[in-house]
């Protein structure tokens, strides 16, 4: 029987999607697709692997407003992909598909990103070269695809630039402005899963990117044909440049401004263990925390990069498991802190010593209160703001983060900004910021203000005088940023935030858990909890779809016992934030409970899961009393959260 026959008799047993025929038909009879394409095609059809079919072809990978990430591994991969070894740890190419991350379609992406730049550099008469920093993490693919993209791009007729080998998606946010580039790209997947890969799109301010730019790369992105790809297939790098040490310093020195201590605390002994995951956060970060004084040890089976993330079921560090092993050296040489970066060093997770002893696994929630506090009280220590606060200085966060960040920000006489989730929404404010410092310092002083070569101290004055400063910002999802010349989280930086905080505490006497009681006996216990519900591939969508469309038609008046007063649908409301700036639609939802606790519910952007994030407050009348509030607190998330679980999965069938 026939390829197109055996893909016929599939899709009439409904074996295979419409789509998924429709995509494979196409590839089949591209005469210009090489050989071992279609030879892996021909290879899963034969084997009726009509699942891996479906995962692979049912849609095109969908290039969003933030770039794309998906599967750069198949499940079933091909002999074709494994290469002579048949090795699936140790594969030769990317999945074939067009669901996929692949040469196919990293070269589309970047074809459509460079036609859009070199459009709008021409429609701003704009005569400089298309300017492109790429970096990459150490996923399977990564280095590939970064000079592959470079290549591409290059053959276009603009100039690409890449780092020596794996860095940070922080640091190519610096980069991106430092080099005065037009745009960025980060070759990563985050704290994903081993087999997932991504493209990652910043533009000349080196946050991500955010309407227009979004809306209008997406569209040039679509234009490009298969056929217009294949051209870009073999690359071409001698005239890609590759930055070094003189990048890395650059962005180490950046790192540093986030510091208080002007000089190395050589009397803190306090005692670190740091783990990249496999991952490149030991780059940066490391060096910095000696040049501190900070006594850092390393996991060393945990410092070699590695794409399969051997010595962790998930390289993400909100996961206890993922800290297993930085634990047990903590237990062996008596460390304070266990400090973990993802794979693109962009999230960072903590665990830390209490009074008696014990390690503590912190939430992101907890480990931004801590920072954004530690931060405000810095600045004003050093009088950068004033001891009363300023209406002219911000916290951002995003909605999904705790409340507590809210309480703070508002103790100390400061605006807090809540943004949809997402890091280009923090970062996107900060373009705001700047834009409106440089009009107004114009209009007044009748100068071009440098914005990047003025100190930070200085700049922080300007723009409490003519736009908002901003202080601090993060997202529950373990991502922080103290700095705005950086405009994406920046775990690096919080690593030497954080271990300078508690070497502070440590000098008082205190430990870090006792800092975050403080905050609870000041603010109330704060306790946050996630609910990810998990579906995988084309079914999968059409129940995320399901929940996400019941949640509009038929919202909840009730989940249990538990009454909703008030329902926030931002994809049809018009919502301002504290700036009175209107917020972009989304299909994103914030639901009260008579009681004060709330949740949110919202699709992941990166991965196939729905997420739900529950919030509860309770007030605190002194220290004896918090553990029983903890108590209370915990048994009535707990019921909570089985119910809107519960409501979800019954609403994903609908």
């Amino acid at each position: 029987m026939k390829i197109e026959e055996k893909l016929l008799k599939a899709v009439e047993e409904k074996k295979v999607l419409e789509s998924t025929a429709e995509n494979i038909r196409y590839w089949i009879v591209a005469d210009f697709l090489p050989l071992w394409v279609k030879t892996s095609i021909k290879e899963l059809i034969d084997a009726q692997a009509w699942d891996e079919l479906n995962d692979r072809f049912y849609k095109n990978l969908a290039f969003g407003t933030g770039g794309m990430r998906g599967r750069t591994l198949g499940k079933r991969p091909t002999s074709e992909e494994l290469g002579a070894d048949m090795n699936p740890k140790n594969p030769i190419r990317a999945a074939v598909g067009t669901n996929v991350l692949n040469d196919f379609t990293i070269i589309k992406a970047t074809i459509g990103l460079y036609n859009y730049v070199a459009a709008y550099l021409k429609s701003n008469d704009i005569l400089d070269i298309p300017r492109f920093v790429i970096a990459h993490d150490v996923r399977y693919f990564s280095r590939h695809f970064c000079e592959l993209s470079a290549s591409t791009w290059n053959r276009l007729g603009g100039q690409a630039l890449i780092f020596e080998g794996p860095r940070s998606t922080p640091q190519l946010s610096f980069s991106v402005r430092h080099y005065k580039a037009h745009c960025g790209a980060v070759i990563t997947a985050s704290h994903n899963p081993y087999h997932d890969n991504g493209f990652k799109v910043y533009f000349g301010d080196g946050a991500q990117v955010v309407s227009p730019h979004a809306e209008n790369i997406v569209s040039e992105v679509g234009l490009v044909g298969l056929e217009s790809v294949v051209a870009h297939l073999e690359k071409e790098l001698a005239n890609v440049k590759t930055l070094g040490a003189l990048a890395d310093r650059a962005y180490t020195d950046l790192m540093e401004e986030v510091l208080s201590d002007e000089s190395p605390n050589q009397e803190s002994s306090l005692k670190v263990v740091f783990t990249p995951i496999h991952g490149t956060g030991g780059i940066a970060s490391v060096p910095v925390l000696k040049k501190m004084g900070i006594d850092v040890f390393e996991i060393e089976e945990q410092n070699k990069m590695d794409p399969a993330f051997p010595t962790v079921a998930s390289p993400n560090p909100e996961n206890a498991s993922a800290l297993a092993m930085a634990l047990e050296e903590a237990d062996r040489v008596g460390a304070e802190l266990v400090l973990a970066t993802d794979p693109d060093a962009d999230r960072m997770g903590v665990a830390a010593r209490d009074a008696e002893g014990a390690m503590t696994l912190l939430s992101g929630n907890q480990i931004g209160s801590l920072l954004a506090e530690y931060r405000v009280q810095t600045l004003k220590e050093r009088s950068i703001l004033p001891k009363e606060g300023s209406p002219n200085a911000a916290i951002i966060k995003t909605f999904v983060t705790t409340p507590m960040q809210d309480a703070i920000g508002k103790a100390h006489g400061l605006k807090v900004i809540n943004t949809l989730t997402g890091f280009k929404w923090i970062g996107k404010k900060l373009a705001d910021y700047e834009a409106i410092m440089k009009a107004g310092y114009k209009e007044a002083e009748g100068i071009d203000i440098n914005y990047d070569a003025t100190d930070s101290v200085t700049r922080a004055e300007i723009l409490m005088d003519y736009s908002t400063y901003f202080v601090f910002g993060g997202e529950e999802s373990y991502g922080y940023l103290a700095q705005d010349t950086v405009r994406d989280k920046d775990a690096n930086a919080s690593v030497a935030l954080f271990c300078e905080m508690a070497a502070y505490y440590k000098s008082q006497g205190t430990t870090v858990i006792e800092a975050l009681e403080s905050l609870y006996l000041e603010h109330g216990y704060y306790n946050e909890q996630m609910i990810n519900l998990y579906y995988e591939g084309a079914a999968g969508a059409q129940k995320i779809e399901n929940i996400l469309k019941s949640y509009r038609s038929n919202p909840p008046q009730n989940i249990g016992d538990f009454k909703i007063s008030e329902v926030k649908d931002f994809g049809k409301d018009v919502i301002y934030d504290a700036d009175h700036q209107q917020i972009p639609q989304q299909d994103f939802f914030f639901l009260e409970f008579e009681n004060g606790y709330s949740y949110a519910v919202r699709g992941s952007g990166t991965e196939p899961k729905i997420k739900f994030y529950v919030f509860g407050q309770k007030p605190v009348f002194g220290l004896e009393t918090l553990e029983a509030v903890k108590l209370e607190s915990k048994k009535e998330m707990e019921e909570l959260m089985k119910l809107i679980e519960a409501d979800a999965h019954a609403r994903a069938e609908l």
